[in-house]
């Protein structure tokens, strides 16, 4: 008897399920506007104060969604609403290219030419060192190896290196040769001369 009592209150709606719908609906757009305004670092390149704003982001708006319902079924219907207006928006902004650049935003050329730009690190609040970072994980040792790094719109840095230039390209070519003919003085000393009648 008690159990039936606890597996009917599980599931007991305490809001009306038009409530429980719009409720994740609104927080949706609320929290997509509110992460664009604040720029493409809190989506990707998190330090731990963006971690913990998000960790407590995501607290604060539970109550906004559930309201005063803790049942399973408001749960679900609140879950499935987040996913089906997550679904129809990305496919309406997959359509929708103008909207989508302006949700989304433009990408940020952060090094061009092997030239950090300043006034954007500044703009899009990352550090020198985060930059390098960055680079670090891509492989990168040092900026000085990047000829070129964008801050894509979904918040991710891409790294292009730096092509040799003719000098070092000419330096690396002649020491190929200098290997090339060490290899060959050292064969040519290993192999016996011929012999003497």
């Amino acid at each position: 008897m008690h159990f039936d009592l606890t597996v009917s209150h599980m599931f007991q709606l305490g809001l009306p399920v038009l409530e429980k719908i719009l409720r994740p609906i609104i927080v949706y757009f609320f929290l997509v506007i509110g992460l664009r305004l604040s720029g493409k670092r809190e989506l990707a390149q998190l330090n731990p104060f963006d971690l913990v704003v998000l960790l407590t982001l995501s607290n604060t708006v539970q109550n906004a969604i559930i309201g005063d319902d803790n049942s399973v079924s408001g749960g679900l219907i609140g879950a499935s609403a987040l996913m089906v207006v997550n679904y129809l928006f990305v496919r309406f902004l997959y359509s929708h290219d103008k909207i989508d650049e302006l949700i989304e935003g433009q990408p940020d050329v952060l090094i061009c030419d092997g030239k950090v730009d300043e006034e954007l690190l500044k703009k899009d609040v990352i550090t020198r060192a985060e930059l390098e970072a960055a680079a670090h994980r891509q492989g990168f040792a040092t900026l000085d190896e990047v000829e070129r790094a964008v801050l894509e719109s979904g918040g991710t840095i891409s790294f292009i290196g730096r092509k040799p230039g003719p000098d070092e390209t000419r330096h690396r070519e002649l020491m190929r040769r200098l290997d090339e003919l060490s290899a060959e003085l050292s064969r040519q000393r290993r192999t016996p001369g011929p012999a003497s009648a």
